[in-house]
């Protein structure tokens, strides 16, 4: 389990290139829109849920992430 804060997790977001999202999802085999879930969409008609469990607090709260494959993928991006 990953722990992050809502706002940490919304900057990743915010610095990903654009086709990030879909790049994701091709490289786990998932839907985009479950990627746009795990960064706090709540598409659930054609996403899955992810495992993203929110505690309201400072800097947007706490998130803890069930599984952190879509965040290791996203930060391998923004090292490119």
């Amino acid at each position: 389990m990953e722990v992050i804060s809502f706002n940490e997790l919304r900057q990743i977001k915010d610095s990903l290139p654009n086709g990030s999202m879909e790049r994701i999802a091709e490289e786990l085999n998932i839907s985009s829109e479950t990627v746009r879930n795990y960064f706090g969409a709540s598409n659930y008609k054609n996403g899955s849920s992810v495992g993203l469990h929110i505690e309201q607090g400072p800097d947007g709260g706490i998130v803890e992430l069930d599984d952190d494959k879509i965040l290791r993928v996203a930060k391998k991006i923004l090292k490119e």
